[in-house]
Parts: structure tokens; C-alpha cells; sequence
């Protein structure tokens, strides 16, 4: 039947007791297939990991500049990466950088949410936010 008609016969299911097959133009499928994809890929939005860099002796304007920037980055769809890095006797008082990070969030609440808590890593914590959905 498949050579009568000009088309393919295709196996679907070849386990099957019997084998399940299809008469199909097998070349039209591949194409519509390969459409198929290329549609599905370019709808796909990439998202990007930004970083923001803190200090644990930043100053109020500093960080509602860091907070906008990171803002901006969250609306866009793209996760942000914050990293407060410590030098010296700050090291001493991972507390005190610790609510910086917090205050950070606080800033950044309404937009975003916390996908990793801050943790000490060595000389720096880091935290990552996400945007909301």
C-alpha cells in the first residue's frame, strides 16, 4: 500500500505484539519536525547571571545604586549574584556583612526572591536572587 500511494511506512511502535506502523510522506514529517524546533528554540529567552558586588563597609547611596542596578537586571528576567567580599579585621564580623546582604534584599523584595541564601564562602558571601513569577 505505502509503494501504491508514493509514501513511507513507518514503524511507531516496533515492541508492540504486533508492530504498530503508519503510512506517512517520512521526509515532510522530518521537515515539519525540524520547523517545529527552530520555533520552540527562539521562543526561548537565555537567562543570564548578573553580579552585583557589595562591601561590608558600603554607604546608603552606594547600595540603593547597587539595589536599582540589580532591579533593573530582575525585570529583565535575568538572575542576579551577590557577592560581599570581606578584607582584613572584616572578617572578624561576618555578622555585621551579613545584614548588609540582608538589607540588600529588603531593597530588592518586591521585585525578586531569594533561589540562594547568603552564605559565607571563604572571604566572600554570596546569594542569589531570582525574579518573581
Amino acid at each position: 500500500m505505502a509503494a501504491y500511494k508514493d509514501l513511507d511506512l513507518v514503524k511507531i511502535s516496533p515492541t508492540a505484539i504486533p508492530p504498530v506502523c503508519k503510512l506517512m510522506n517520512y521526509g515532510k514529517y522530518k521537515y515539519d519536525q525540524s520547523k517545529h524546533e527552530k520555533e520552540s528554540k527562539k521562543n526561548q529567552k537565555a537567562t543570564e547571571l548578573k553580579e552585583v558586588q557589595l562591601s561590608a563597609v558600603i554607604d546608603d547611596g552606594d547600595l540603593n545604586t547597587k539595589a536599582k542596578h540589580a532591579t533593573r537586571f530582575l525585570s529583565e528576567g535575568n538572575k542576579v549574584k551577590v557577592v560581599l567580599r570581606m578584607k582584613g579585621r572584616q572578617l572578624a564580623h561576618p555578622e555585621i556583612a551579613m545584614g548588609i546582604t540582608e538589607k540588600f534584599f529588603e531593597l530588592l523584595k518586591e521585585c525578586g526572591e531569594i533561589e540562594k541564601k547568603a552564605a559565607q564562602e571563604g572571604k566572600s558571601i554570596t546569594m542569589i536572587l531570582a525574579p518573581k513569577k
